[in-house]
């Protein structure tokens, strides 16, 4: 655990020094939890976006897209339920002054045990080699079904307490498990308190004539208020989908662990109608499709893997996460929920309109019901950096920093580097860059060896780079040197584009999830 953390610590480094990822404000000292995108941050947010609009907007003919605003009518968040169960179960350390959520502390408990389980099965893979059974041993094991019953006691007592929403229970829960405070190292606990994580401001030019209102918590809602005006509008029938990409605000007390945790972060979502009774397929279906979304970057598939809600929400009749291998463990990266009819329904209470669907096929009229899939987009940034970074030793005790990031994604396609800064090789290298640089995000640099070069590019994780050296004048021909084999070929100039679109195009990821 402490060498991933200490990968955890190089990786927020390394989004620093190349221009990923900045602390926000940071001449000001910066502002707790908000960071800014840098200019290679920028390019791979936005590829991620695209990557995420053209496989659901694209690819599925009944999904439509909209840009609702972060400004809504106030009692949107009173008929969503965000105003009165929008909340986090906060705790207090008495001697460290310190705040803490309370369901995150015995997450982390929990985390433990799974911990101590792993560590056995790791040292009898040592002792027992190629005759290992891993099922059996977890079956027979004492040290394992010991720590795994206690795991399974504190999971079930940890979900009743959550469903029941039982703030003295979760506290007794961490009295019980002697969890103590990571700074004071006491278990001094106040007791658990509520907090509503929206952020508010006012609306109106003076202060009496002023309206309270909700910077939005999530996009979603603005979805189900359009609902009516886009299926009407885009004729749309059901089942169809609305996506959308945007900003949204929590004010999370504890938030932590980089980009994967922030006030101000961007979330893409799709809500998919459909009809009463066949949302558990629908709700299958998106599961399967997403999940085929993340493994077709090729980071792994055994860095993915479902993780069913012990507590649904008072909207749900199922949810599922899709979590991602980070350097602190298995987190959630993207939600699916099968919500049910409760968020138009609400809206048609509190509103007063009529919000239904009138099925020609069925010759009726009802309330659709709702699979959401919800992804952070900072957190799969996260994800994606994380899977990518690499530190490899290479022949002769040399070392390079690459990220290995799906060509599609890398914030630079092409590296168009000049062998040296005279013969006419700068000028011919800006042709080439002029004719690439309209299809394709392209880097210039003709500064320090070609080594050191290389060496930058990959750390940006550039999957291509151009070399234009004297052979180039006579034959139109350049060295195309490969990120991940470091492997070197010469090509026609002719055939770069075509060489170089086919893989960062995003066509053949696309290709895998229709299959």
């Amino acid at each position: 655990m402490a060498q991933q953390e200490d990968v955890f610590k190089k990786l927020v480094a390394h989004c620093k020094e190349y221009g990923f990822v900045f602390p926000s404000s940071e001449i000001y000292d910066g502002l707790g939890a908000v960071y800014d995108y840098g200019q290679n941050g920028v390019e791979l947010k936005n590829n991620i976006k695209k990557y995420w609009w053209d496989a659901m907007v694209k690819l599925n003919d009944n999904v439509v897209g909209i840009d609702s605003s972060i400004f809504m009518h106030p009692t949107i968040w009173k008929a969503s339920g965000h105003v009165d169960a929008f909340n986090d179960p906060l705790i207090d350390n008495k001697d460290s002054k310190k705040r803490y959520r309370a369901d995150v502390l015995i997450e982390e408990q929990l985390a433990k045990y799974d911990d101590k389980v792993e560590k056995e099965i790791t040292k009898a893979k040592k002792k027992f080699g190629d005759t290992f059974d891993e099922n059996k041993f977890r079956e027979t094991n004492p040290n394992v079904l010991r720590e795994q019953s206690k795991r399974d006691a504190l999971l079930t007592r940890f979900a009743k307490a959550l469903n029941d929403n039982n703030l003295e229970e979760l506290r007794q829960i961490i009295l019980d498990e002697g969890i103590v405070c990571p700074i004071s190292g006491t278990t001094n606990w106040t007791e658990v308190r509520q907090f509503n994580l929206m952020f508010t401001t006012e609306m109106g030019s003076t202060a009496d004539g002023a309206m309270k209102i909700y910077l939005r918590p999530e996009t979603a809602q603005g979805i189900f208020v359009n609902f009516l005006n886009v299926q009407k509008t885009g004729r749309m029938k059901v089942p169809f989908g609305i996506a959308q990409i945007g900003k949204a605000f929590r004010n999370e007390i504890v938030a932590r662990q980089f980009i994967f945790r922030m006030r101000e972060f961007e979330q893409m979502e799709m809500q998919f109608f459909v009809r009463p009774g066949e949302e558990m397929q629908w709700f299958d279906y998106w599961k399967s499709f997403r999940l085929k979304w993340h493994k077709a970057l090729g980071m792994g598939d055994e860095n993915y893997q479902f993780h069913d809600h012990d507590k649904l929400a008072h909207y749900a009749n199922a949810a599922t996460d899709i979590e991602f291998r980070m350097p602190f463990g298995f987190k959630e990266v993207e939600g699916i929920h099968s919500r049910t009819d409760f968020d138009l329904s609400q809206h048609a209470k509190y509103s007063g309109k009529k919000i239904e669907y009138f099925d020609p096929e069925l010759n009726k009229s009802y309330t659709p019901y709702v699979i959401e899939t919800s992804i952070g987009v900072d957190r799969m940034f996260l994800s994606i950096l994380a899977g990518a970074y690499k530190e490899e030793e290479l022949e002769g005790g040399e070392t390079r920093v690459v990220l290995r990031l799906p060509a599609v994604l890398a914030p630079v396609k092409l590296a168009v580097l000049p062998l040296i800064k005279k013969d006419g090789l700068p000028e011919k290298a800006r042709e080439v860059m002029n004719t690439m640089k309209l299809e394709f995000n392209c880097q210039y640099d003709e500064k320090d060896s070609i080594g050191k070069r290389y060496r930058r590019q990959d750390a940006i994780g550039t999957p291509f780079c151009v070399t234009i050296d004297h052979q180039t004048l006579q034959d139109n021909t350049v060295t195309v040197r490969y990120r991940d084999t470091m492997e070197q070929e010469r090509v026609s100039i002719d055939a770069l584009h075509t060489m170089i679109s086919k893989q960062v195009t995003g066509a053949e990821l696309f290709n895998k999830l229709l299959q």
